[in-house]
């Protein structure tokens, strides 16, 4: 198996120890891991705030980019960005056949990091084991556009010594929403302080999810907040071989 690694711009510039954790997951099934050097963003930013020229200049070179390589797969640590690059383009390339038939033939190739694990590895077992109560955040692409609700899930529950608790109204958005929190500030935060309160109610010391934008989000919130919970992506827990 040969899968060429797709980095989200969070994961790039905030959180790149995500990515190393994604490299050495598969690596121990494996799996050969290449990561295309001229890769940039899937252009979701632009294509949320209505930049569609744009949106298709950036999808464009994605294409560009991952179709040079020879790989399997495409994997990304996101559920959101792999939405972008997977739904989106072949959406902003309507009318434009021979885009479309581009990115529509290597959209099947896009998959999620914990889908790839469970639905094309296998692997719901890693042997990993970290201590600690944890809730499970689910971001609205990976949820509503992917589908991926289960497979993360199954990956947690076999980690040695971590607990994995239930928490009111899991379903409902971070408050993120990419642009979203830069437009509409108040209610962005509000909607994170609701999915704190649930957090607090649950007696989790830890927050995982598989987008790290997501992550970033509440994590901030929860620094003002004056909490110490522990913020990690899906990757880093199965990542940790050796406890903690």
């Amino acid at each position: 198996m040969r899968v060429a690694l797709f980095i989200p711009c969070y994961v790039d510039q905030i959180n790149p120890e995500v990515g190393v954790s994604v490299v050495r997951v598969l690596r121990r099934l494996g799996v050969e891991v290449t990561y295309p050097a001229a890769q940039t963003c899937c252009g979701q930013p632009a294509f949320n705030s209505g930049f569609f020229n744009e949106t298709r200049s950036v999808a464009k070179h994605f294409l560009d980019v991952f179709e040079n390589e020879s790989c399997d797969y495409i994997v990304c640590p996101s559920g959101s960005c792999a939405t972008m690059a997977a739904h989106y383009y072949p959406m902003i390339f309507k009318d434009r056949p021979e885009l479309l038939e581009r990115s529509e033939a290597l959209g099947h190739k896009i998959r999620e990091f914990s889908d790839f694990l469970v639905n094309v590895m296998d692997v719901k077992d890693l042997g990993a084991h970290h201590s600690g109560r944890a809730v499970f955040h689910t971001g609205c692409h990976q949820r509503r556009e992917l589908g991926v609700l289960n497979e993360p899930l199954e990956l947690l529950s076999n980690v040695e010594g971590l607990d994995v608790l239930d928490w009111k109204n899991e379903e409902l958005c971070c408050g993120f929403g990419g642009t979203f929190a830069v437009k509409m500030p108040d209610v962005s935060t509000a909607m994170a302080d609701e999915k704190i309160e649930a957090l607090e109610a649950s007696g989790a010391d830890t927050l995982i999810s598989c987008d790290s934008s997501c992550l970033m989000h509440l994590g901030g919130r929860l620094k003002r907040k004056g909490h110490d919970t522990r913020i990690l992506h899906l990757a880093q827990v199965l990542d940790n071989e050796n406890g903690s």
